[in-house]
């Protein structure tokens, strides 16, 4: 899809710009909110700690979610901090080139090698003019397919208060996405985090299949290997 304005109402401010008011936000819901606030929760409460000790939740995140797709061979449903080339239609995912299901880990690296290479890009690569982004969390479908925007179910952005999802994200998101529909934000009031003990993802197999084994990862992870290992199903 092209990139289609979020769902809102707009007015005018007295400046004379245009106000976007957003009348709903979509939900991550079911077994993907309970897999992602695990590492939400986590991370809120014992989030990294910076070298002038900063909290860093956001980056606490992004490395338990690495983890899980490390530990599942590439193959877990939740893609953290996968970019996407947005001068292709649809966006195209930048991911490694022997494994198509993983992100790629060096930016800059693969600029260097493949920029200028396709239909659509500049002569030059020029930062921050959104030509790449790289929402949060990319869900998809199959995960033993790439994230290609067939293959995608949901994107995520997982926000810790006081950053906020601006509009120019949510249109590059959506437009990732190819649904308005599918791009959701998460935060730690949505997980009830101020719980002493977050819940764990212990979800019945019946409602799972596969996804049964990625909330035994995600247990595995978050405890960084102090649970019993779990094993991996057939499907991955």
């Amino acid at each position: 899809m092209s990139d289609l304005p979020p769902l809102a109402t707009g007015g005018m401010s007295p400046e004379g710009t245009t106000t976007v008011v957003h009348i709903h936000e979509v939900k991550v819901r079911g077994v993907d909110k309970k897999i992602l606030c695990s590492a939400m929760c986590k991370c809120d409460k014992q989030p990294n700690i910076g070298k002038d000790g900063q909290r860093l939740k956001q980056s606490c995140v992004s490395a338990h979610l690495k983890a899980l797709d490390k530990a599942l061979g590439h193959q877990s449903n939740y893609k953290q901090e996968l970019n996407y080339d947005m001068t292709q239609k649809p966006p195209a995912p930048i991911t490694d080139s022997g494994v198509d299901t993983k992100p790629h880990d060096y930016l800059p690296g693969w600029i260097e090698k493949y920029w200028g290479t396709k239909p659509g890009h500049s002569a030059t690569y020029k930062a921050g003019i959104g030509l790449i982004r790289r929402p949060d969390v990319v869900i998809v479908e199959d995960a033993s397919k790439p994230p290609t925007q067939d293959n995608i179910k949901q994107i995520v952005e997982m926000k810790f208060p006081p950053d906020t999802l601006d509009d120019p994200q949510r249109a590059a998101y959506r437009k990732i996405a190819g649904d308005n529909n599918k791009l959701a934000k998460l935060e730690p009031s949505d997980c009830d985090c101020d719980r002493d003990e977050p819940e764990q993802p212990n979800i019945p197999i019946k409602e799972l299949g596969a996804a049964a084994t990625i909330a035994g990862w995600v247990v595995w992870v978050l405890s960084k290997g102090k649970t019993p290992r779990p094993p991996l199903a057939p499907a991955f």
